[in-house]
């Protein structure tokens, strides 16, 4: 008589700490509504770059990396590649739609000095 031991592989999804605003998570929800698509999450990513050492990418994906850390806020899931989890701990992605500016914003905590065109931070 022999023992089995069966172990199942669970692909294991971690979170981040980003939040999505109701006005940031509306646009969304509305843009992919428009784009007719609903195999789209929205990826926020810091790479090397900009006048301050890191830049913001904030664009739809419809792939989901080894590693990955998503959550979701009414139906709009946010992903954020594992090295970029640190960077963006905290930070909230919100919308503006005001006759001066209109476009999705960062107010990321971690960021120690940005530069004036605020597209890039250290």
């Amino acid at each position: 008589m022999s023992d089995t031991i069966t172990t199942d592989t669970v692909s294991e999804t971690t979170s981040h700490g980003v939040l999505l605003s109701d006005a940031a998570s509306a646009k969304v929800a509305s843009l992919l509504e428009q784009e007719g698509r609903d195999d789209l999450r929205l990826r926020l990513a810091v790479q090397p770059g900009g006048c301050s050492g890191l830049i913001y990418q904030l664009y739809f994906d419809e792939r989901l990396l080894d590693g990955d850390a998503t959550a979701e806020f009414d139906g709009v899931e946010v992903v954020v590649d594992k090295m970029s989890v640190p960077y963006l701990d905290g930070a909230t992605i919100d919308f503006e739609d005001t006759i001066q500016k209109q476009g999705f914003t960062i107010d990321n905590p971690n960021a120690q000095g940005s530069c004036a065109c605020g597209d890039s931070f250290h």
